[in-house]
């Protein structure tokens, strides 16, 4: 039997404060969405008691969450406070770095510039104590920033190139890589030992008609396309903005290849144990079909923590072998 162990801690300039209660906590993370969140939902006694939370949590507010079983704690985020709100519970909003991208940045406009460089021209103006690392080269012949923040323009980035965009709180980097191509630790999980429910279907990629175009008009004002996958099958037109048809193409098999595979799609429930992130691969074994036993990119993780217990809900993307 595990006891069940956390820590909360939110820093501030001078100080640093430990949470002494908790009724539950709930950390959301995805390749699919630009920032990891966390929800921090605090016991009915200390809003009865008021607790002082806004003279001394604001806005801003580093914090720190790890969770674990006997004392052994691991990191599951760092971030910020983005609000606090009351509606019968006290609940403390976090996000991740990327809450300090939520600014504006001077208007520029960008000729034959890549992906790296527009992601540093964000962190030179929000913060340049971030690195960038970016192995994705998709270059733009223009690209416009005009009255944005940056987070609009990593969004923008993120839908048209369906790139992978995260960051490192802890190292300050921010991450900008093709779909699937990083994939971080192996973890192994099991029917019949580790995975407590499943709302899984194993699919074959025969069974799967996808036909993916990209449109882009360039800098004359001319619209050409690039189409890949399966004629006749379900169709998705992609939007970007001015790049060659050479990276037209990769933005397409990019957003082809997230959908064409053989194996499981959906998600299951397992504990705490083994600790899973987003881009680690995920090796699945089923001894009653072995032909299903294989290995998973993470796609989504959802950590829930409370005096229930700890559960994570894994989302699954392609399979990697």
């Amino acid at each position: 039997m595990y006891d069940m162990n956390w820590s909360i801690r939110f820093k501030t300039d001078d100080k640093t404060y430990k949470l002494g209660l908790l009724e539950s906590c709930e950390i959301n993370c995805d390749v699919d969405n630009l920032a990891d969140t966390a929800t921090i939902v605090l016991p009915e006694a200390v809003v009865n008691n008021v607790w002082e939370l806004d003279q001394k949590i604001i806005r801003g507010t580093e914090v720190i969450i790890q969770l674990g079983y006997d004392e052994d704690l691991k990191t599951e985020f760092t971030g910020y406070v983005q609000r606090i709100t009351n509606d019968g519970s006290l609940i403390i909003h976090c996000e991740d770095s990327l809450f300090l991208f939520r600014v504006a940045v001077p208007d520029k406009e960008f000729k034959n510039v890549t992906l790296k460089q527009i992601a540093e021209y964000l962190v030179q103006n929000v913060d340049p104590s971030f690195t960038v690392n970016c192995d994705y080269g998709i270059t733009y012949e223009k690209f416009t920033i005009h009255q944005a923040a940056a987070f609009d323009v990593l969004k923008k980035l993120q839908d048209e190139t369906k790139g992978n965009i995260y960051f490192d709180n802890e190292n300050k980097v921010l991450h900008i890589h093709p779909a699937y191509v990083e994939v971080g630790n192996k973890v192994n999980y099991s029917f019949h030992v580790n995975i407590e429910s499943s709302s899984m279907e194993f699919k074959q990629k025969e069974d799967k008609k996808v036909e993916i175009t990209v449109e882009s008009t360039d800098t004359k004002g001319k619209v050409k396309s690039v189409t890949v996958g399966t004629t006749g099958g379900d169709k998705t037109t992609l939007k970007v903005g001015a790049m060659s048809e050479a990276d037209m193409k990769k933005v397409a098999e990019s957003a082809l290849q997230k959908q064409m595979y053989d194996g499981y799609e959906g998600t299951f429930n397992g504990w705490l144990i083994p600790m899973v992130k987003p881009t680690d691969s995920a090796h699945i074994e089923d001894l009653d079909y072995e032909y299903k036993t294989g290995s998973y990119y993470v796609k989504a993780v959802t950590t829930k923590f409370s005096s229930s217990g700890g559960i994570r809900t894994v989302k699954l993307g392609i399979r990697l072998n």
